[in-house]
């Protein structure tokens, strides 16, 4: 076990549930789809850590940190990506509203598709990326073996996320009739495209 597991889980904790670009697409696939989309839309973030915790495990990261074409390429893409959600969503939110008594299985997200938009909104952000780099080493002490040690940090984080997002779909779930209320509904669906717009501008902005 890490020496240093303890503070690297209460820094995990920290990152994993300050709001994010994660955060914005969870809640809106959860205000559109309930419980299940938000759960899978969760998954897949994980799934997207999982292979930027394995890449930085690997070395590959440094790759992308020292190549500022690469770089680049990936932080525009990632931009483009979230305007692209926010922007799909206050263009949803113009219609006129489902009934208050659909109920979230009929909903537009599917379970395929909240996953895909997790996988992809995470894996578009070089953020993560250096964050693992950047990270991880700071955690592994001097006298522990570099790779098995990162490995179980990766871990670690990684199922931090797993259970945050669980217990934050199980939250949209409880608060499901309230959400998917008319006015509620549009409303968040206004907010979360604005949130992905915004949050899409300042990546595309940000120097690596």
């Amino acid at each position: 076990m890490p020496q240093q597991l303890l503070p690297f889980l209460l820094v995990v904790a920290v990152l994993t549930v300050t709001p994010g670009p994660d955060w914005a697409i969870v809640l809106r696939n959860g205000v559109r789809g309930g419980s299940s989309a938000a759960w899978w839309t969760g998954l897949g973030c994980c799934a997207g850590i999982a292979l930027h915790a394995t890449a930085a495990v690997l070395g590959l990261s440094a790759v992308l940190a020292a190549s500022t074409t690469a770089y680049t390429v990936l932080k525009v893409a990632g931009a483009l990506y979230l305007v692209y959600l926010g922007a799909r969503a206050l263009w949803l939110s113009r219609r006129a509203p489902a009934p208050v008594s659909a109920m979230p299985e009929t909903a537009p997200v599917g379970r395929i598709q909240a996953f895909r938009h997790g996988v992809l909104n995470n894996l578009l952000n070089p953020k993560i990326a250096l964050l693992f780099l950047t990270l991880l080493p700071q955690f592994v002490a001097a006298n522990e073996p570099r790779v098995q040690t990162s490995a179980v940090l990766a871990l670690t984080f990684l199922a931090t996320a797993v259970a945050w997002w669980r217990a934050f779909s199980l939250l949209v779930g409880v608060l499901g009739r309230g959400l998917a209320r008319d006015r509620v509904r549009v409303a968040l669906d206004r907010l979360t495209g604005c949130v992905l717009v915004g949050l899409g501008v300042r990546v595309a902005l940000e120097r690596a």
